[in-house]
């Protein structure tokens, strides 16, 4: 699952980048999506194959931290990105004649800067409030990586607080890209319906429904993951949950999006072509 994670993430984002067809808006979202995918698998699993293969389970205090920055910082920018996604497709999908100018060059750049510098502020608050509580007992934490749930269960002092700051503050950052999607797929949906062309009904959900598809596996598990009373998980659930976002989810997104997506699958095809012409020394 490693493998295939960093492959095909790896090879989307070559595609977009070396075929000029796909240098879109919405091609240079998706490419940092999967740009993020390979961050978070790097930040993750090669530390539990590691452990695994050596039968080691010991990390670092600086690695704990490390991993609870990166976790939350690329975590909270897809979870924008996903949202700023949606728009993108509403506005292609609903105001086709306006896209050139309400989805330019300067305004995605903007809008990427935007979801990393956000996801990095909150992943920072974060990760000092967590790392600054004082730890006893055996210092064991019930998980395959540094989560914020599994470390404040080994805290010596009242968490209570904080963790109603965490509900909070992930509720926000959850909150306002889901109402994006959420607007921007209703208001899709009443625009495709009214569409006379099967044609151009048939390649609307086609577009949306890989991107409605990678929204409802990352976000379902992250709100169940952090939306709930820290004190109400349990190390089963937060093992099995965080497999689905940290490892299942950026594994399936290209294949999401490549398999069933027409530019990506033909931008493949001429890159084998020409590989496949290619003189062999």
């Amino acid at each position: 699952m490693f493998l295939i994670t960093l492959t095909g993430n790896s090879l989307l984002i070559l595609l977009i980048l070396v075929d000029p067809l796909l240098h879109t808006p919405m091609y240079f979202f998706l490419w940092q999506l999967s740009f993020i995918d390979i961050l978070f698998t790097l930040a993750i699993v090669p530390k539990l194959l590691t452990d695994y293969l050596l039968h080691r389970t010991s990390i670092s205090v600086a690695g704990c931290g490390t991993q609870i920055f990166l976790g939350l910082a690329l975590g909270g920018t897809e979870c924008i990105l996903l949202g700023l996604m949606s728009y993108d497709r509403y506005v292609a999908i609903c105001k086709p004649l306006h896209y050139p100018v309400l989805m330019n060059w300067l305004l995605c750049k903007q809008m990427v800067i935007s979801s990393w510098t956000t996801g990095a502020f909150n992943a920072l608050i974060h990760t000092v409030y967590t790392m600054r509580f004082p730890f006893c007992g055996a210092g064991e934490i019930h998980h395959f990586y540094c989560e914020i749930p599994g470390v404040l269960r080994l805290s010596c002092e009242d968490t209570m607080t904080y963790e109603t700051g965490v509900l909070v503050s992930t509720t926000i950052l959850l909150l306002i890209p889901f109402s994006i999607i959420l607007a921007s797929y209703t208001f899709i949906l009443v625009t495709v319906i009214q569409m006379t062309s099967s044609e151009g009904r048939k390649k609307a959900f086609s577009t949306c429904s890989s991107h409605l598809t990678v929204v409802s596996l990352y976000y379902g598990a992250i709100i169940f993951m952090y939306m709930r009373p820290i004190s109400s998980h349990t190390p089963g659930q937060d093992k099995v949950v965080s497999i689905f976002y940290t490892i299942i989810t950026p594994m399936l997104n290209p294949m999401i999006y490549s398999l069933r997506n027409k530019d990506v699958m033909e931008a493949m095809g001429k890159v084998l072509w020409k590989y496949s012409l290619t003189p062999k020394i």
